[in-house]
């Protein structure tokens, strides 16, 4: 059985609020998600050590990637600021007895509670969104660099600078004036900020341009290796959810999105952006 060590609150209100809605567990199920979900994992698959490898998922969430990476064989630790979402990955844990999640933690990604040199791998999701301020981020890229060894890889998740613009384009919500006025920050700073009569969009978050997450790698000390695009553009196709339940066009647009991984436009009109960070030897 996974432990569980709880803690206080660390999110702002409006972000616990949004995630307090339990929307996150299904996300990856619907729309975009499983492109997501499926680009993720075979990037995680591309560039993590083979298991058993000690795994830290920092900003898991419900414990999507921790549940899959502990069938794999991993050992992995699942860090989230969210108490439901603790409780919902000690669920899927408990789902699968036989490979568990090995800990479950409410932490703060600027604090964790590991030993130095205590993991070979990070996967460090929603803190770079949630963390607005590039201090903090460099912050949470530093612990994470701390408690990975020598040799060890950080795959670090980003959204794109222009995910709302695209979206708001496709759907023509950019005539509502407060979205607009959202966009136009975003654009301007990356403050994502939803206007309050939009009570579905995403919560307060800091969206990256395609080169920031390399640098931030790079101030924080790690080796940047390269920063991929999951979804590219693919996340735009008409008819998404049609054509991603067919095997063959599924399989067509993904050879698309691997073609384009690397592209400067592709990680533009990308919604998430992934950096691949490595330690030093000598740290």
């Amino acid at each position: 059985m996974a432990q569980i060590t709880t803690g206080p609150a660390i999110l702002p209100e409006e972000a616990v609020r949004y995630y307090q809605g339990g929307r996150e567990a299904e996300r990856l199920r619907k729309g975009i998600g499983p492109m997501e979900l499926v680009r993720t994992q075979e990037l995680i698959e591309r560039f993590f050590p083979a298991p058993p490898a000690v795994v830290l998922d920092v900003g898991g969430g419900p414990g999507v990637y921790a549940s899959w990476l502990a069938r794999l064989g991993y050992q992995v630790h699942l860090v989230d600021a969210v108490p439901l979402h603790i409780e919902q990955a000690r669920q899927a844990s408990e789902a699968q007895p036989a490979q568990p999640i090995a800990s479950l933690q409410v932490g703060d990604a600027r604090s964790l509670d590991y030993p130095d040199e205590s993991a070979d791998a990070v996967l460090l999701h929603g803190p770079l969104y949630h963390l607005t301020q590039r201090s903090e981020r460099l912050a949470a890229l530093r612990e994470s660099t701390r408690v990975l060894r020598p040799r060890g890889v950080l795959l670090a998740f980003g959204i794109g600078r222009y995910a709302s613009t695209l979206v708001g384009l496709v759907n023509w919500w950019i005539e509502d004036a407060g979205y607009l006025r959202m966009i136009e920050r975003e654009l301007e700073d990356g403050q994502h900020r939803p206007p309050p009569d939009w009570p579905g969009l995403f919560t307060t978050a800091y969206f990256h341009l395609p080169g920031e997450l390399g640098d931030e790698l790079r101030e924080a000390g790690l080796e940047h290796e390269g920063t991929l695009a999951v979804q590219g553009p693919g996340w735009l196709v008409p008819g998404l959810e049609e054509k991603w339940a067919n095997e063959d066009q599924r399989e067509a647009l993904l050879h698309v999105v691997r073609l384009l991984e690397k592209e400067p436009g592709a990680q533009a009109m990308t919604p998430h952006l992934m950096a691949v960070g490595r330690k030093g030897s000598g740290q």
